[in-house]
């Protein structure tokens, strides 16, 4: 199994290590800096960098493969956006001495133009929604259960209504995920 195959289970998993650590680094009642906020969010930025190849093969698998690279294209939009944050995050964490640093730092980060919905709001969610569709597209023609997307849209839906409900959004994301690597895509001609 190549890493193309094994990142519809890793990326997801990823994300819920985030999820884990972020929870673990609230414990004492703040969420960063410290080595949780950093390792929480270098595993972010490697299941990032994994959805990459796995939005590429859903692509390629796509039936139409036009419209599916064009989704594909805008999906890797909404990974570069939150690559950037998650980078942006690490880096802060990194420059501030504690919590209320941190708010003064990203207040300067987000107060620049354009940056709150290019990096922050709505963009990233260009990834989420391009995701969906591609997963959407493999059951249409008969890859995958309805579930599959399903569960990748309830994924994506519990975080957007509590981002305190990621834990549980890379669990749905995982299960609805994973199968796709198990089987392969159409042959390639």
């Amino acid at each position: 199994m190549n890493l193309t195959a094994k990142s519809f289970a890793l990326a997801p998993a990823l994300v819920l290590v985030y999820a884990v650590i972020s929870l673990l680094d609230r414990l004492d009642g703040t969420h960063g800096p410290g080595l949780a906020w950093t390792a929480g969010h270098l595993a972010f930025l490697a299941a990032l960098a994994l959805f990459v190849p796995l939005v590429l093969e859903l692509a390629r698998r796509a039936p139409n493969r036009r419209a599916g690279g064009a989704i594909a294209a805008f999906a890797l939009v909404g990974v570069a956006a939150g690559a950037a944050q998650f980078v942006i995050d690490v880096v802060v964490g990194f420059a501030a001495a504690d919590r209320a640093g941190m708010g003064v730092l990203f207040d300067r980060i987000q107060a620049v133009p354009g940056v709150e919905p290019v990096i922050y709001t709505v963009v990233p969610t260009f990834f989420y929604i391009g995701l969906a569709v591609l997963v959407t597209m493999q059951a249409a023609a008969g890859r995958v259960g309805w579930w599959s997307p399903a569960l990748v849209v309830v994924g994506v839906a519990v975080v957007a209504v509590n981002r305190d409900l990621l834990l549980l959004s890379a669990v749905l994301n995982l299960v609805g995920l994973a199968p796709l690597g198990w089987r392969p895509g159409p042959a390639r001609f």
